[in-house]
């Protein structure tokens, strides 16, 4: 049952690219995992993603959050990761002057017609 306990994530993508991943969970020693789950999902070096744990600056504390790590934080973070890319598609669309559904997602870029865009550029 504790993979099916409420996780929250919260992911900012900062101008320069840089990423924070905040965490309703205590620190479980899996947090260059998911630094590196984010970077994989986005395009981006793992180093780029800062990983807070238990952030009671974004989150508050208490409101029901289940703090104890389990195995069900990847999937929030991929879930998060997800709707990022999902944004970042409708921005590049804009900035390439395409049509986000003819944007492909390759090596952590956006293509269409010769040209790219990481998440970074937007």
């Amino acid at each position: 049952m504790a993979d099916e306990a409420y996780r929250a994530v919260f992911l900012r993508v900062h101008p320069t690219g840089k990423m924070v991943l905040s965490l309703t969970t205590e620190a479980d020693g899996k947090e260059g995992d998911y630094a590196a789950l984010v970077a994989e999902e986005l395009g981006v070096p793992a180093l780029d993603v800062k990983v807070v744990p238990a952030d009671e600056n974004r989150f508050g504390a208490g409101h029901g959050f289940n703090t104890s790590p389990s195995g069900g934080t990847p999937a929030a973070i991929s879930s998060a990761s997800e709707k990022i890319r999902a944004k970042a598609r409708q921005l590049a669309g804009v900035a390439m002057d395409a049509q986000p559904d003819a944007l492909r997602w390759e090596d952590g870029a956006f293509t269409a017609d010769g040209e790219s865009r990481t998440i970074a550029d937007m």
